[in-house]
């Protein structure tokens, strides 16, 4: 006897309780259950067949030849022994003893429980066959082994009483194992579907962070060029003047690292791992700062600053308008490093935020220019966009490059 059966709860194909899965072995609440039809088959063969062999004769109910008494006492006892083959072959097990019924009594509670299994495990059509061959044999049944002591139709009726009983109970099974399956799916499908959002998220930081990185490292290193290019183009400059620029390169490219080295952290973080506290982003109060920082390198910069509340202004809009400040000094040390850079920040609440950088445009294609990755610009309208606001960059009528954009800034 072969120990591979069926799942108690297979996974099912679309429309049907016909298993999707490989063949697994019982687990221990199939074997319990096994074992309790089992012995109840036998018990109602043996009860059975003690009424129809029984002297008296208001127990010997179906009783009929003595021979036919003896082979329904083999073929009660051989169904019985099939029972445990009802998991793997419901249908071909119900089409085996489908004969059975027209005569047999000692059979009667082991053909139920394969009407059972059948109409639990699988499609309805296939279902209804069987049930509906069991209610074509009762008919003929109750005319081979008749009761001695109900009429027809009572031994009819309790005949389908019986198999209708069976057969509701197996459709309620049927039912809430669907249910519990489709639950199951269900909530797999949240889950998966809930650690994708998360994924989602994360990646959208690590953009974010990346973005930010850029911004950062393109304005130190621009300012390594310089300094370095100062450096090659006056090699007979003052000592002081040389240490100043060494240690502005210096600490621009310890500033550089130790930025780098964040990042890269932030995007080696696996799931689940702890994360680095993200350091304060800067804002709009912080553009005085990087106003000085790029005049420390020579930058002639002009600041014209008419925001009415500069406290007031929210975090998110100051921090995109620092980095939009940040970008147009970047790309004005990379493109114009001898003009003079126009900063031009005004706004109020409720009027947004407005943030201009002009400087002339590049005459010729000097050799020291910085090479740019040409995304800085993109990341800024990508900023810009997602705060609702909006962004031009180009040549304006009076030749001047100019950039300027348009953040909302809601009133109190």
């Amino acid at each position: 006897m072969s120990s591979a059966v069926v799942p108690e709860h297979p996974w099912l194909l679309p429309g049907s309780l016909v298993p999707a899965t490989p063949v697994v072995r019982r687990t221990a609440r199939d074997w319990l259950i096994d074992s309790v039809a089992f012995l109840s088959a036998v018990a109602w063969v043996l009860i059975s067949y003690g009424d129809s062999v029984s002297p008296t004769p208001d127990l010997a109910v179906n009783r009929g030849p003595s021979w036919l008494n003896e082979f329904d006492l083999l073929v009660g006892i051989l169904v019985s022994v099939a029972l445990w083959l009802r998991r793997r072959w419901p249908v071909g097990l119900a089409v085996a003893t489908a004969p059975v019924a027209l005569f047999s009594v000692t059979s009667g509670i082991a053909l139920l429980i394969i009407v059972f299994t059948v109409v639990v495990h699988r499609p309805l059509p296939v279902a209804a066959a069987v049930v509906g061959w069991q209610l074509l044999t009762a008919p003929i049944f109750v005319a081979i082994r008749p009761d001695p002591v109900l009429p027809f139709w009572a031994t009819m009726a309790w005949t389908l009483l019986f198999i209708g009983g069976a057969v509701a109970w197996a459709l309620f099974v049927r039912a809430r194992r669907q249910l519990v399956l489709s639950l199951r799916d269900r909530a797999d499908r949240a889950e998966a579907e809930q650690q994708l959002r998360v994924d989602q998220a994360r990646q959208l930081e690590r953009t974010r962070i990346a973005r930010e990185m850029h911004d950062v490292l393109a304005h130190r290193i621009s300012l390594l060029s310089l300094h370095a290019g100062a450096l090659e183009f006056r090699p007979d400059a003052p000592p002081d003047e040389i240490a100043r620029a060494a240690g502005v390169i210096r600490a621009s490219a310890h500033a550089a690292l130790q930025d780098l080295r964040e990042v890269i952290g932030v995007l080696r973080t696996e799931p689940g791992g702890e994360e680095t506290p993200e350091r304060p982003q800067p804002t709009l109060g912080d553009v005085p700062a990087l106003v000085a920082e790029s005049r420390a390198a020579g930058v002639r910069v002009s600041v014209v600053d008419e925001v009415a509340d500069a406290a007031a202004v929210p975090a998110a809009v100051g921090r995109s308008a620092y980095r939009i400040v940040q970008e147009g000094l970047t790309n004005a040390r990379k493109h114009a490093p001898a003009a003079l850079v126009v900063v031009r920040l005004a706004g109020a609440p409720g009027d947004g935020l407005a943030v201009e950088i002009r400087n002339p445009w590049p005459v010729g294609d000097p050799a020291s220019a910085i090479p740019g990755t040409g995304t800085g610009l993109v990341g800024v309208a990508e900023r810009v966009t997602l705060a609702g606001g909006r962004l031009e960059h180009g040549r304006d009528a009076d030749g001047d490059f100019r950039l300027a954009a348009w953040l909302p800034w809601p009133a109190a």
